[in-house]
């Protein structure tokens, strides 16, 4: 799966790993699509979207069917991330004031806020192989460092700590 702008805004689309057969799978002329996130069986995508006028998290089949919603709130929800397991989607969202990392169950249901801190933007969920730990970037300490936390929350622990920024984590299989 991958972003376009090739119809002028974000698509998402898919393609063979020889670049064969490259699908445009959300196709909705109104709306940006971005940052595909394949659940662990291969069998759906979430994404995050504009088509309702605000960026919600989204989820379809593998092929684009089954388009639903699975946000729905005033502000910005961004950047799925499957649980390992596939039980759950993390993802940032600016509903509290500013950027918080949240998790739900993958139908949607029980969004809760992981980090709670209103005077930090959390950003950018990544999920240990084992689904025990959520890696982030965060701006607690006045530049942007990695943390880690429990999968509920608990223990946050900055790990980079240096006055350089750094973000976006990514956790080896």
């Amino acid at each position: 799966a991958f972003v376009s702008y090739r119809d002028d805004k974000a698509e998402i689309y898919v393609m063979d790993a020889d670049g064969s057969n490259q699908t445009n799978l959300t196709n909705n002329p109104a709306a940006e699509d971005d940052f595909p996130a394949w659940s662990p069986d291969g069998s759906k995508i979430a994404f995050f979207s504009y088509r309702d006028g605000n960026e919600e998290i989204y989820v379809m089949d593998a092929d684009g069917s089954n388009l639903t919603n699975l946000t729905s709130n005033s502000d910005w929800d961004y950047v799925p991330a499957w649980s390992p397991d596939g039980s759950k989607i993390a993802f940032f969202s600016y509903r509290d004031g500013n950027d918080e990392i949240y998790v739900m169950d993958a139908d949607g249901s029980n969004q809760t806020n992981l980090t709670n801190n209103p005077a930090a933007e959390d950003d950018f969920p990544a999920w240990s192989p084992d689904g025990s730990k959520i890696a982030f970037f965060s701006d607690r300490d006045g530049n942007f460092e990695i943390y880690v936390m429990d999968a509920d929350g608990s223990n946050p622990t900055n790990l980079t700590n240096n006055p350089a920024e750094d973000d976006f984590p990514a956790w080896s299989p």
